[in-house]
């Protein structure tokens, strides 16, 4: 015996509520209605496959939890991924603010150049060359990504780790670079 769709709209009414209570446990009012319709759009979907019976709530509840941690994970995804798009966003600002302009004329000293090369060098290749692209050849992320074929998050994380790792080790030149300011 199939689903019918008179069994259908049965179950619908009868469990509807049950699991947009259940599903809130886990996530907001409005994501836990999203998941149950779509936990009663996968039950249609199957319905040919699908005998009516009692393990369907155990089908319905186990596909509203399954559904609800995914849509959790891709919430810490995106809070992460807004993270770290500020985190690099608010770099490039302290890059080029008025206070490390003047600073950066110091680094056409042929010393300088060659230590802060010699730190890029250091990097993992696949950051080695986003970096590149990006603070020496001026690209954008989104070139750069098509360039070498990986998405645009993983240009945006190679960025934040080489600026991560390029800080830690020419910190001691920045505060070096700073003096040097001050005494000119």
């Amino acid at each position: 015996m199939n689903l019918s769709k008179q069994i259908y709209i049965d179950l619908f009414d009868k469990y509807y509520l049950a699991l947009v209570k259940y599903a809130s446990s886990f996530v907001d009012k409005d994501n836990a209605e999203d998941i149950v319709q779509d936990a009663f759009v996968e039950l249609w979907e199957r319905k040919e496959e699908v005998e009516a019976g009692d393990y369907i709530s155990s089908f319905l509840y186990r596909s509203v939890y399954t559904k609800s941690i995914n849509k959790l994970k891709h919430i810490a995804v995106v809070n992460k991924y807004s993270t770290a798009r500020i985190e690099i966003y608010n770099e490039k600002l302290k890059y080029l603010s008025p206070e490390n302009i003047d600073v950066l004329k110091y680094i056409e000293n042929k010393e300088l150049k060659e230590k802060i090369e010699s730190a890029i060098d250091t990097l993992p290749p696949q950051s080695k060359s986003v970096f590149r692209l990006s603070y020496i050849y001026g690209l954008k992320n989104k070139e750069i990504a098509e360039t070498l074929a990986i998405s645009l998050r993983t240009v945006e994380a190679h960025l934040y780790q080489s600026r991560k790792l390029l800080k830690q080790k020419l910190l001691h030149l920045l505060k070096l670079l700073l003096i040097l300011h001050f005494f000119n």
